[in-house]
């Protein structure tokens, strides 16, 4: 509770912090004007220059006022599962989560591995990484929905065009005490984590998995050392879904962003990734579009989309 609290008093001083100072230098500056004199050019420049770094400095503050949702500048736990697409929709999954690594190295945010399960021939079937950083959420919050994919397909030996689909969840990171979590509500099972990691990782029942009953929610861990230490991601991850579906109005929207119930297909797609026969990514809420499909899946252009959303009127958490 005390990290949360730092956290938070932290992204208070980002806003208030600036725009003090703002108003200080717009003052003096103001002051400064008063005093010069008309043909005083040295002055002149001087003000120029002083002005044109107010006005950076007042941009990149409106930037951070973007951020005014109760959790935005919250760690948040991404996770992503490929839909319809068959071994393509795994494909694109993994390609979705390069994308994302490739951003969160460009903004210098941290992330690891939370769980992961292979594709059958290629990719991933489901993938949940853990990301920190200031306003995480506050910008990953866009990207919750499902993202499809035009492409030839590399798997297909007549090189046909296919459509993937892969849904994207985010949600805050919630600490495990801030919600009620009774003991006769969880179903806890561990097993042995797949994939490399040697003898050890594979013959020791060190993966965690937690089912909440009466949601239905599950989730997974099984990259951390020890089962001890999954568990506790794993149940960190349990509240940080629980306090974001405690925020739907609607049964129905949990549904459509958290349940695997729901097809991952057509429906609710929030943005499109063409790369055959054209390039092009759309972003349907926001119309924005970008022409250089392959910037954005190497994480160069996302912001845009980012930005776009957060700049939406009353956006707030989808």
């Amino acid at each position: 509770m005390a990290q949360d609290k730092i956290a938070r008093l932290k992204s208070i001083k980002m806003r208030v912090v600036p725009f003090i100072e703002l108003e200080e230098d717009i003052h003096e500056l103001l002051e400064l004007c008063e005093m010069a004199e008309g043909d005083d050019e040295v002055a002149q420049k001087e003000m120029e220059e002083e002005l044109a770094g107010i006005e950076q400095r007042f941009n990149d503050f409106s930037y951070l006022s973007l951020f005014s949702g109760e959790d935005d500048y919250r760690n948040a736990f991404l996770s992503v599962h490929a839909g319809a697409g068959g071994t393509d929709a795994c494909d694109w999954a993994e390609m979705l989560l390069r994308m994302y690594c490739r951003w969160f190295d460009q903004h210098n945010f941290r992330y690891h591995l939370v769980d992961s399960l292979k594709g059958d021939d290629a990719g991933l079937r489901r993938v949940a990484i853990h990301v920190e950083g200031m306003n995480a959420f506050g910008y990953l919050k866009s990207e919750i929905g499902v993202h499809r994919l035009v492409r030839i397909s590399p798997f297909n030996a007549n090189h046909k065009r296919q459509t993937s689909f892969a849904s994207v969840d985010v949600v805050p990171e919630i600490e495990v005490e801030k919600i009620k979590l009774s003991d006769a509500d969880l179903s806890i099972d561990t097993y042995s984590a797949g994939g490399p990691g040697g003898q050890h990782v594979n013959k020791t029942a060190s993966a965690v998995r937690i089912t909440h009953l009466p949601t239905g929610i599950v989730v997974q861990c099984q990259n951390e050392r020890s089962q001890h230490q999954n568990k506790q991601v794993a149940m960190k991850m349990l509240a940080s879904k629980i306090n974001a579906m405690k925020q739907k109005e609607l049964a129905a929207d949990f549904n459509k962003i958290y349940g695997d119930k729901g097809e991952i297909a057509w429906s609710y797609q929030i943005r499109s990734y063409t790369i055959h026969p054209y390039t092009l990514v759309k972003d349907h809420r926001t119309d924005v579009e970008v022409g250089d499909a392959q910037g954005v899946l190497d994480g160069d252009k996302l912001t845009v989309f980012m930005e776009t959303f957060l700049k939406m009127p009353k956006t707030g958490t989808p």
